[in-house]
């Protein structure tokens, strides 16, 4: 059975997967068929050197994750990577464990019943050698997060950021994030706990269902059609369109305000969730209406 600290380091790491399979299942009105790309240029707008916007995913198969040339031009060129979340600081492991942590003092077993409570614990147990009971007080949604593991075809996983930092820090790039792992933490607080509840009960029960849904996720991401995210997810029983608001539009338009400063100042490279990319409220969407020009690039 794995230990509690290495249990947690391995929740801690697929957070943002959860976060990047919301975002995907929610988003809407994705770009035109032609401008099917990963990897978009932002000129215009009175910057002195252009800017890049790159579609992540948060945990892959570290077979299927491969940057193309332009892409690796485009990270070189720049001053600083701006990613979600600073990753590569150490310190922020040891405060996120806190933030885990469900206020209240409200624990799983408050939010099932003994027979639900006891189907997860066998699950944690048998599926991923990891003790329910010493994550009792931790939100739901973090312990989604480390289910994601069981949906790849592979034991050797990495995430997108991780080998971009490696990139990144070849060439001595600086690595900074647009939130905290203390903002992020706040936005699933404002989600209520009995709804996380009902989804991690569900991820349970759901593992089939969950593997055909994340393959076609991952199929659409690689071939980087996200003209088909909306299609794909609109039927998803993880769509989180009473939170879109919250989860996705106050965050792209919190990192555009950032980015209309940073911009002026120095070349970045963002790295984000893909679905933060698309849709009306996008930050491909919200940086054309703010007069910049963003182009889609061959990648």
């Amino acid at each position: 059975m794995i230990k509690k600290t290495a249990a947690r380091e391995i929740i801690l790491k697929q957070v943002g997967v959860l976060l990047l399979y919301i975002l995907m299942s929610s988003a809407t009105n994705a770009q035109s068929k032609k401008d099917n790309t990963l990897l978009w240029q932002i000129t215009g707008n009175n910057l002195q050197r252009p800017s890049y916007i790159f579609g992540t995913f948060h945990l892959l198969c570290k077979e299927d994750i491969h940057f193309s040339d332009q892409l690796k031009q485009a990270l070189l060129s720049v001053d600083t990577v701006y990613m979600e979340l600073k990753i590569d600081d150490p310190s922020a492991v040891a405060a996120v464990m806190q933030q885990m942590k469900m206020k209240g003092g409200t624990t799983l077993k408050d939010l099932y019943t003994d027979s639900e409570y006891q189907r997860i614990k066998t699950f944690f147990t048998d599926s991923l050698q990891m003790p329910l009971d010493a994550f009792a007080q931790y939100k739901p949604y973090f312990l989604v997060a480390a289910i994601y593991p069981l949906l790849l075809p592979c034991k050797d996983v990495s995430g997108v950021e991780e080998q971009l930092i490696t990139l990144a820090k070849q060439d001595n790039k600086s690595i900074e994030g647009l939130e905290t792992m203390e903002f992020q933490a706040a936005v699933l607080d404002s989600i209520p706990y009995a709804e996380q509840a009902k989804d991690l009960l569900r991820s349970v029960d759901s593992m089939d269902q969950n593997r055909k849904e994340f393959t076609a996720m991952l199929d659409v991401y690689k071939r980087q059609q996200i003209d088909k995210i909306e299609g794909l997810f609109e039927k998803s029983e993880f769509g989180i369109e009473d939170h879109e608001d919250l989860m996705v539009d106050e965050r792209n338009i919190n990192w555009v305000k950032q980015l209309n400063t940073i911009m002026k100042n120095e070349s970045v490279f963002v790295a984000v969730g893909t679905g933060h990319l698309v849709g009306p409220h996008g930050l491909i969407a919200l940086l054309r209406k703010q007069g910049y020009t963003v182009q889609p690039m061959k990648n």
